[in-house]
């Protein structure tokens, strides 16, 4: 067993005092309204002229990400970008020529390679021909977090060793103490080799959660290794108290958060599948109220090939099991899923 505090930080702790900002609740849009995976009013513009075959759009915003220290909004921007690549890789292709060492670019690319060899069967070989691209975009800007985030995701897919593991998460963690993308990855790479210890999982996620900023994504950390060990089924069980604190530190993060806003969407779905697992119904309307109509991927890619219906679907669920006055039951078991 790995020793979980030996691959943490020496976080500086300090007392922050915060202020919730209550935002009021949105009702429930029509099934026909929910968009799946919609981008914000920035990325938006880049995907609509990268799909004119234009790049100057993508590479001004990635710029201006960089330029602000943006991180978390860096990292989902290149993780979109890189998909939409996939698919329509001319406008890229003209930007990787006309501008081959633009650290933008490179770090995309990255990205890019990573995706395109993520669901072959020869995975892991594949992935060791990615390591230069990554190597290359860690070195475009020395303060850019996101081609560790990258590197740790690779370590995840070529199962690399954990001394490898410590080094790529020691060097993500001194550029951005608190990026949530990072630490997403992180708790992958733990929670694959540490299968079934969800209680050294939720070990390491708490603490990152305790020293991070009220408003950071990384309180909902907690709730992410929720969900591996309410979708796994191996593994002791971790008391109930724990699950309903990790949902508790995300509910108060979504609620500094405007209803019906793009940016914690995937936060607020994940949350939501949380408490529907607890049956935490009452709560899981309250975040689908604020979900608004901002479904995403993830989680329900994790349940079904169509993670829309199955986002629909389940909302529904609530919906009726919320009006019928069911009292509340404990968490009845552990839910199963492909992956998490």
């Amino acid at each position: 067993m790995v020793d979980t505090m030996a691959l943490l930080p020496p976080f500086v702790r300090s007392s922050r005092t915060a202020r919730t900002v209550e935002h009021p609740p949105v009702a429930l849009p029509a099934d026909d309204e929910v968009l799946l995976d919609a981008p914000d009013d920035r990325l938006g513009p880049a995907l609509v002229a990268a799909g004119q075959g234009s790049y100057e759009v993508a590479a001004a915003l990635l710029a201006s990400t960089r330029a602000a220290s943006a991180w978390e909004h860096r990292d989902r921007y290149v993780v979109r970008l890189a998909s939409f690549a996939c698919a329509r890789p001319e406008w890229f292709e003209s930007w990787r020529t006309a501008a081959p060492r633009d650290p933008d670019m490179l770090v995309v690319g990255a990205q890019l390679a990573v995706t395109r060899v993520w669901g072959s069967p020869a995975r892991e070989e594949l992935l060791r021909e990615v390591s230069p691209l990554i190597t290359a975009a860690a070195r475009g800007d020395d303060r850019d977090p996101v081609p560790w985030r990258i590197a740790l995701d690779h370590a995840h897919g070529s199962r690399a060793g954990h001394k490898y593991f410590e080094e790529l998460w020691e060097a993500a963690i001194r550029r951005a103490p608190h990026h949530y993308g990072c630490h997403a990855a992180a708790l992958r790479c733990l929670a694959e080799s540490w299968h079934g210890s969800h209680r050294e999982c939720f070990d390491f996620a708490e603490t990152a959660a305790q020293d991070a900023p009220a408003d950071s994504l990384v309180q909902a950390l907690p709730t992410r290794a929720a969900l591996a060990y309410l979708t796994d089924g191996c593994g002791p069980d971790v008391p109930r108290a724990r699950l309903d604190a990790a949902v508790d530190r995300a509910i108060a993060l979504s609620a500094r958060f405007p209803a019906a806003d793009p940016w914690p969407a995937e936060m607020r779905n994940k949350l939501t599948y949380v408490l529907a697992l607890l049956d935490r119904r009452e709560d899981a309307l309250e975040q689908l109220r604020r979900i608004g109509p901002y479904a995403t991927s993830f989680p329900w890619e994790l349940v079904s090939d169509d993670p829309l219906g199955r986002f629909l679907e389940l909302r529904e669920e609530i919906r009726l099991r919320s009006a019928s006055g069911h009292p509340r039951s404990g968490h009845r078991g552990r839910a199963h899923s492909r992956d998490h």
